[in-house]
């Protein structure tokens, strides 16, 4: 539509008639028109003044013109909706305020400072954009804006804002350096703060209605820093470009594990393979790293010469003997390994295992274990050495195949000790060990107990604590995962309860009979006759199976699993 023209950027009655006579072709009454009005946009105007003696007007729209004053709104007390954005303004909310204005729209103009917008209350809109704001202020009594923008101002803080119910908040192309005031911001969905000179993250956890964060083009560097949005479950789109955090090692996949209910990064989706690559990489299962670890010794003891083991005597197809005591750290498993060796000493021999820690107070080399450099263990893994590793507490620990040979060379089983992660790794391979879980049932009793100790920190402590549970729950999801459960609480009662089971394991044969036993064979005085588990801890029939005489699994012993 055409419209006369303006005599030097005044508006004009005959321009404003002629903008509402050109909808009254889409409108039956004149009336409706006073009600909603587009005032025409860039026209250079200066002068709007006019527009005082429209006082029913819903909506004004003066973007893109010269305009400096806007007296003239304080005469619409109807007025609900006001743009006037890309002209002159400098200043900020220059009328009486329209009691019910809703939206407003101040981008691209020359502002510079905020007052108190008390008068404002039911304000639920504001786009500030492009002005030359330093401070936020005056909008504590706005109780109903949802929706604030200020990018692109001078704004070096965040404040006067814990009170309004914000959805959305733009911050962008200003000048923070961190992340303030939005402690209170508990309905917040969308923020933007692209463009700033922020290094950390701290100041968003209690936002947990956040779904959208925009932090392009700032000075985030470390990957840690999302551990502050972690627990934000709601937060799908995330976006760090443009940040040195980008040039980490494995930063999309560390990033994806720290959050994994992320859909987006970066701009770009977060597909369901990149998140299981993510927690495989990170903090993978445990069956997992069972069968990385095993497949890895396997693959490096294939690369040595063949060797006939005395375990493997005096059948390929007999289980050689062996009994594993596992549990949570300081459950008394290595102790009561070395106790059970002592007093059954015609059946057992302890397992020492190799480890990268340190010695405690009481303990001997190649006696409790095998204490060797980082450098040593490597070589050893390398070289095949192993049967199972793992990793705990940022110490390495092994069952090398030497300390099993070692022990069947002498026609006696093997009694080792180890976490639930060697287990894993263990059932992996050829053996079929007995599988014993010490566990604390008094979490007070077992954390007094570490503390005593005097060699763990709070964190390590906590850690250890946490595994309880785990060992716990593998138990109850797994049936017969482990032959017998006992009570670690108290370590003179758990050791006459394992002595009892593995008591229960071994069956002694005739005296007729030994002597005949030990000219055929390896093992004197043993006989394994059991239930198997399989390596899903499953059961079937191993009655067949007698490779020497003496020690005897009782049948029944993988359907029980009891708890003393």
């Amino acid at each position: 539509m055409c419209f006369p023209s303006q005599k030097d950027g005044v508006l004009t009655t005959e321009t404003v008639l002629q903008y509402f006579i050109s909808f009254t072709w889409l409108r039956s009454t004149i009336a409706f028109f006073q009600c909603l009005l587009f005032a025409p946009q860039n026209r250079n105007l200066t002068d709007v003044s006019i527009l005082c003696k429209y006082t029913h007007l819903h909506k004004l729209e003066l973007q893109n013109n010269k305009v400096k004053d806007l007296s003239c709104v304080s005469h619409m007390p109807a007025l609900a909706i006001l743009d006037a954005s890309h002209n002159e303004i400098s200043e900020f909310f220059g009328f009486q305020a329209p009691k019910n204005l809703k939206v407003v729209n101040f981008s691209h103009n020359r502002m510079t400072k905020m007052r108190d917008l008390s008068e404002f209350s039911s304000l639920s809109k504001l786009t500030l954009d492009n002005n030359n704001f330093s401070e936020i202020c005056g909008l504590e009594p706005c109780v109903k804006l949802t929706h604030l923008s200020l990018a692109n101002n001078k704004i070096s803080r965040i404040s006067s804002v814990d009170k309004a119910p914000l959805i959305q908040l733009n911050l962008s192309g200003n000048k923070l350096t961190r992340i303030e005031g939005l402690e209170n911001q508990l309905n917040l969905q969308v923020l933007d703060l692209s463009h700033n000179q922020i290094s950390s993250l701290n100041g968003l956890q209690n936002i947990h209605m956040l779904c959208l964060l925009n932090l392009q083009k700032n000075m985030i560097s470390e990957i840690q820093e999302c551990k502050h949005i972690r627990n934000l479950l709601l937060l799908r789109d995330l976006n760090l470009l443009e940040n040195p955090v980008q040039d980490q090692p494995d930063y999309r996949l560390s990033v994806v594990f720290l959050l994994q209910h992320l859909t987006a990064l970066d701009q770009e989706n977060v597909s369901p393979e990149e998140k299981v690559s993510a927690v495989n990489k990170y903090d993978p299962p445990l069956e997992l790293v069972a069968a990385r670890d095993h497949m890895k010794h396997l693959v490096y003891q294939m690369m040595q010469p063949q060797l006939l083991y005395d375990s493997t005597l005096p059948g390929v197809d007999s289980p050689y003997p062996m009994l594993v005591l596992t549990g949570p750290q300081c459950c008394g498993k290595r102790e009561l390994a070395h106790r059970l060796c002592q007093e059954l000493c015609e059946y057992f021999a302890y397992g020492i295992c190799h480890t990268t820690r340190g010695a405690y107070f009481g303990e001997e080399d190649g006696v409790d274990y095998h204490f060797v450099t980082e450098e040593d263990f490597q070589n050893m893994i390398l070289m095949g050495k192993f049967i199972q590793t793992v990793e705990y507490a940022g110490r390495r620990y092994g069952l090398s195949r030497d300390a099993v040979e070692e022990v069947a060379r002498e026609g006696l089983a093997c009694c080792v000790h180890m976490e639930l992660e060697g287990v894993l790794s263990l059932k992996n391979s050829h053996f079929e060990p007995r599988y014993i879980l010490l566990i604390p049932t008094q979490v007070e009793k077992y954390v007094e107990h570490l503390k005593n100790r005097d060699l763990y920190s709070p964190a390590q402590i906590d850690l250890a604590v946490s595994r309880v549970e785990m060992y716990a729950d593998t138990n109850r999801q797994h049936p017969g995962f482990f032959d017998n459960v006992i009570a670690s609480d108290d370590w003179d009662e758990a050791f006459q309860t394992l002595k009892q089971v593995v008591k229960e394991y071994l069956v002694v044969e005739e005296p007729g009979r030994e002597e005949s036993a030990r000219q055929t064979g390896l093992y004197p005085s043993m006989h394994i006759h059991t239930t198997t588990r399989t390596k899903s801890g499953l059961n079937q029939d191993w009655s067949r199976i007698k490779p020497t005489p003496g020690l005897k699994w009782p049948q029944n012993m993988a359907n029980e699993n009891s708890v003393a």
